[in-house]
């Protein structure tokens, strides 16, 4: 069991978990696989991960009442940090396939198709980090691993002049869209970190260095 901050994998369904559990481990963190609410609400932060239609992993987050752990914890000023589509169920609804779905409504805008020759998006790609980046601290020149056909291809909050901006990190296929957003407790990534080699556990490693002790 590791020393770090414990970090709480939501378990929920989605596939491909165990490689995002060993890169936290391996980023430092005390990692547990869990749908205990009482364990996701003490956790240090929580992971959000997500493969496959958007629409499916709604279903399956609503199954276990997922978007109430998640709102409550940011309502609590809690780190939560959403990957792949677990990103985009974060933004107010996806469209598939000329299908609606509703996400968790946590920031405006919506989930649509890459407007690029070749879809997927597969392999490994530079983005264009967000100045002051705190996940992308050290690693503003490297690469990262996406897989999706479907992304945020706009962001829709205004800034405060009281509250620190987001910072929202983009890369570019065909269309250009959000690879990344740092929004106070509530961060994400587009790309896979824990397929994203030496530079996605380096940047796991940055989030778990943002948690409370």
């Amino acid at each position: 069991m590791a020393d770090g901050p414990l970090v709480a994998v939501l378990d929920y369904g989605s596939g491909n978990v165990h490689s995002a559990v060993k890169a936290l481990a391996e980023a430092g963190a005390d990692v547990r696989l869990t749908r205990d609410r009482g364990l996701v609400m003490d956790a240090a932060g929580l992971v959000v991960p997500g493969v496959g239609a958007f629409s499916a992993v709604m279903e399956q987050l609503n199954a276990i009442r997922g978007g109430e752990l998640v709102g409550r914890r940011l309502a609590g000023g809690l780190p939560v940090l959403g990957i792949c589509v677990g990103m985009q169920v974060m933004y107010e609804r996806g469209i598939e396939r000329g299908a609606e779905a509703e996400g968790l409504g946590e920031w405006p805008g919506e989930v649509t198709k890459l407007d690029a020759p070749v879809v997927p998006h597969m392999g490994w790609s530079t983005v264009e980090a967000a100045e002051g980046s705190r996940l992308f601290a050290g690693l503003e020149d490297e690469r990262f691993y996406f897989v999706h056909s479907y992304a945020a291809q706009a962001w829709h909050i205004d800034p405060h002049p009281r509250i620190a901006p987001p910072a929202v990190t983009w890369a570019q296929h065909g269309s250009r869209f959000i690879a990344a957003v740092e929004n106070g407790p509530l961060s994400a990534t587009q790309f896979h970190p824990e397929k994203s080699g030496p530079a996605g556990i380096a940047l796991l490693r940055n989030w778990i260095g943002t948690l409370p002790a």
